[in-house]
């Protein structure tokens, strides 16, 4: 049985993902909560690090992100090693995306916090790419905690 090649968006809409990403890992950085509120819907679903399963925007903040962001520095997104995949009719993407972060030990020492996620991206009806599912996943032996301490710039 053959297989169609996978979906893969076109050079338009992968810079436009691209550029979703490197504008969200910005906030991550900034740990800027508010900022960062437009890039998701607000019913997303999720899974993450430390839930199974998450429901709402409010729900994956209060669980995932005041978990990792503020404890976390210089997160960002691997846009050389990138795949965007796209539905024919354009209503929707995938990114499949590696990512970099440094995390902290209880001693405070640094280590590298690497790792990799797929979101599932909608376009709205205004053209603006909004966020509907994220699954971001730690890379093997990578230490789940990290014990940085940054203050949450905006909520």
């Amino acid at each position: 049985m053959q297989t169609l090649p996978l979906p893969e968006a076109d050079a338009a809409t992968k810079a436009t993902i691209k550029d979703w990403l490197a504008r969200f890992a910005a906030c991550v950085r900034e740990v800027d909560y508010a900022s960062a509120y437009p890039f998701w819907h607000d019913a997303i679903v999720i899974f993450g690090t430390f839930q199974e399963l998450v429901r709402s925007r409010q729900a994956w903040t209060d669980t995932q992100w005041d978990n990792v962001w503020p404890r976390t520095e210089d997160f960002a997104f691997d846009l050389a090693n990138t795949e965007v995949l796209a539905s024919p009719d354009g209503a929707m993407a995938v990114a499949v995306t590696p990512w970099t972060s440094t995390g902290f030990h209880e001693d405070g020492t640094s280590f590298p916090r690497p790792g990799r996620a797929t979101i599932v991206l909608a376009r709205q009806p205004d053209g603006r790419w909004v966020g509907v599912h994220s699954h971001m996943s730690l890379g093997k032996g990578v230490p789940q905690d990290s014990h940085g301490s940054r203050p949450v710039k905006a909520r």
